[in-house]
């Protein structure tokens, strides 16, 4: 089973739109979108939601004013100044909180709960794609890298289930913990790339981010042609260090035009879905598995 990720070093690179042409030309596969903070994938597949789960994680504070001795030690202790007094009750306010517990173990009154939090929503959907996992994380929660993790499985579960050869995700942005997460067990990962000097440089701590994990990279250089010098760099980089460049993808108005008619640039006659067309079949003859887990930079 093959589990392809799709992943930027920055947002707005044009992952979500790669991952939304692979997912029309991919066959037997499950969906998963993994940007759980900030998810898009919906928009263009227009999910048809079959089952939604809660995501619970983490905790949070609550006073019970009814048992509060107004001590006022649970605001002593807070290290977040999430506790305030307002001259009558002791309060904590659930966008400070960080859910530490001091205040909880310390509180004389043994007055303060500390309830699981609901943090956002995981869904199954039918797409005109085929089947996919998504969340929503809600504004402000975090644990990101744990949803990561549980639509991982959730979406490796279905494929046993089903019996089907491929997982393509649509990673999160940038270097962090979901994207830690994003590539946990992926056999093969595509970044998206801008030819800039911040793209380039974002790029390289998402390469060394695969490389640390064994994943192969394979590339895009997006909207190439707004920048041939850097382009160039990026593709030099990929020689240096054993990344397959799939291809350059030019800028080109017909991308905006697909988002706006909820569209894969694959699923109509345009240059950059037929270039994307020709990276997925390259993407196909990569070696994935345990001999190209194990690529390393040229010379190691």
């Amino acid at each position: 089973m093959r589990e392809i990720v799709v992943i930027s070093g920055k947002g707005g690179t044009g992952k979500t739109t790669v991952s939304a042409a692979f997912a029309h030309l991919a066959e037997n596969k499950i969906i998963c979108d993994l940007d759980v903070d900030a998810p898009d994938l919906h928009i263009l597949l227009a999910p048809d939601v079959k089952q939604t789960e809660p995501f619970i994680s983490g905790n949070e504070a609550e006073i019970r004013q009814a048992d509060c001795v107004h001590c006022g030690q649970c605001q002593k202790l807070c290290a977040f100044e999430a506790i305030s007094f307002d001259g009558a009750i002791y309060k904590v306010d659930p966008l400070r909180c960080e859910g530490c517990g001091v205040c909880v173990k310390l509180c004389p009154a043994q007055a303060i709960d500390f309830p699981e939090g609901h943090c956002g929503d995981w869904y199954v959907s039918d797409t005109r794609f085929g089947q996919m996992v998504h969340a929503q994380l809600f504004p402000g929660q975090e644990n990101s890298g744990k949803l990561v993790g549980l639509l991982k499985t959730e979406a490796r579960k279905r494929a046993r289930e089903q019996k089907l050869e491929t997982i393509l995700c649509d990673g999160s942005p940038g270097v962090g913990c979901p994207v830690i997460a994003s590539l946990s067990g992926a056999t093969l990962a595509v970044g998206v790339v801008e030819p800039t000097p911040s793209g380039r440089h974002d790029f390289s701590r998402v390469a060394d981010l695969c490389r640390h994990f064994r994943v192969p990279l394979a590339v895009i250089i997006n909207k190439a042609d707004l920048n041939p010098a850097e382009a160039d760099a990026i593709a030099a980089m990929c020689a240096e260090n054993g990344h397959t460049l799939l291809g350059r993808l030019p800028f080109d108005p017909v991308v905006t035009q697909a988002m706006v008619r909820r569209q894969a640039l694959t699923e109509f006659d345009n240059p950059v879905g037929n270039a994307l067309k020709d990276m997925w079949s390259a993407l196909q003859a990569i070696k994935t598995g345990r001999e190209a887990r194990t690529t390393t930079r040229p010379g190691e």
